[in-house]
């Protein structure tokens, strides 16, 4: 019967709706969210005496990729250029960062929590004479770990 509601395993959660928020930041709104992967490193072993002919594979340590965020350049919105105003050597401003997949209430359906991240990298995006888009900038960000609450 139409305007039912559809059972929560027939369809994949859609990837336009998320929000992100920055410890001592808050929420903000974002064009763009990538990378948020994880991979561990491989060790690999063969004693001298072992009969096989082959090295066991055991995991190592994990490595975790850099985390891109993307958003719209507003009016007096400097937040990004004051954080990694505060990168010096050995000392910043590590921050926790939480990415949230959203259903169609607003409620949270998966989210992802960035450890000890700080920015690595920000860029304004170019302009062009003859374009209509939004100017953009984007952040790159490094972090001890994901995990998924």
């Amino acid at each position: 019967m139409a305007g039912e509601a559809q059972d929560q395993k027939l369809w994949p959660l859609p990837e336009f709706y998320f929000k992100v928020t920055i410890t001592d930041v808050g929420e903000m709104s974002f064009k763009e969210v990538s990378g948020l992967d994880r991979e561990h490193d491989v060790i690999e072993y063969r004693g001298g005496d072992d009969k096989a002919f082959t090295k066991v594979k055991m995991p190592g340590l994990i490595k975790n990729g850099d985390v891109t965020l993307k958003k719209g350049i507003f009016i007096s919105d400097q937040n990004f250029w004051k954080w990694i105003g505060e990168v010096k050597l050995n000392t910043i401003k590590r921050r926790t960062v939480t990415i949230s997949l959203l259903d169609e209430k607003d409620s949270p359906v998966q989210t992802w929590e960035l450890a000890n991240a700080w920015p690595k990298k920000i860029t304004v995006e170019g302009f062009k004479a003859d374009g209509n888009g939004v100017a953009m900038e984007t952040l790159v960000l490094v972090h001890e770990g994901i995990t998924i609450k």
